[in-house]
């Protein structure tokens, strides 16, 4: 594995760089129709937003031609021998277990590598909201490339550190991994701050982007993000898919 060696800016001029004012107008009719409840003007009902809608399991269905993403943590309590009762507890959560093989670099970078590419090196901290973006991905089912682009957007946005309000450093309210406001509708910032959800709120908005498996990276990242820079998501393309190989299995 190549070393991490490239080192950009601290934080706190991450965390104030400009950011998108709301989801994208395609976002909001196609994954973002409804508000989300506990914030003043939004709808009382929890499930009227689509991303709580899916975790909670009350979604009927997705946008019309968007895949279906079921964003509880699914998984069989038991499985059944030839012949025999249903099997439970420690046989199945072995079998569950089981560590996934690493991703192919088809699978990882479908386009071929990258150019242009930025690194930096990566703490324990960093590494592990890593590990979480492809345990949420992986979680839902999806493939290795949603990971992927999940792990590039998040070093884009905050270079895989989980932010909290940073007071005036903040971009408006924007908060997490992803930076993602609770303002647009994205969560509460508890929620936010919360690396399951924020990754699979953010994956099932991705996953309704045409194209999102084949298009450029940062084409897919900034459909959901919608932000200033949106051709920044491009220069980690390569790391993010080093990370999803290295991680993979045991994540």
């Amino acid at each position: 594995m190549t070393a991490m060696r490239r080192f950009l800016p601290a934080l706190p001029a991450i965390a104030s760089t400009p950011r998108r004012a709301a989801i994208s107008a395609a976002l909001i009719a196609g994954i973002a129709a409804g508000p989300l409840a506990g914030h003043q003007g939004h709808s009382a009902n929890p499930t009227a937003h689509p991303v709580l809608a899916a975790m909670t399991g009350t979604a009927s269905r997705a946008p019309e031609g968007a895949p279906v993403v079921n964003l509880k943590a699914t998984g069989s309590a038991g499985a059944t021998k030839p012949g025999g009762p249903a099997v439970t507890g420690k046989p199945a959560e072995a079998a569950q277990a089981a560590p996934a093989p690493a991703p192919s670099q088809a699978d990882l970078l479908p386009q071929g590598e990258p150019g242009d590419q930025s690194r930096i090196d990566l703490v324990d901290d960093q590494l592990g909201n890593a590990r979480a973006i492809i345990h949420a991905s992986k979680d839902l089912n999806l493939p290795p490339r949603a990971a992927v682009i999940a792990v590039a957007t998040s070093l884009q946005e905050s270079k895989l550190h989980n932010l909290g309000d940073l007071g005036d450093l903040n971009d408006h309210d924007s908060l997490g991994l992803f930076q993602q406001r609770p303002s647009s509708g994205w969560g509460a910032p508890d929620q936010l701050t919360n690396p399951d959800y924020s990754t699979k709120a953010f994956l099932s908005a991705l996953v309704r982007v045409p194209g999102w498996q084949s298009i450029p990276l940062t084409d897919a990242a900034q459909t959901v993000q919608v932000s200033a820079f949106g051709d920044r998501y491009a220069q980690w393309e390569q790391e993010a898919a080093d990370i999803v190989h290295d991680y993979y299995s045991n994540s």
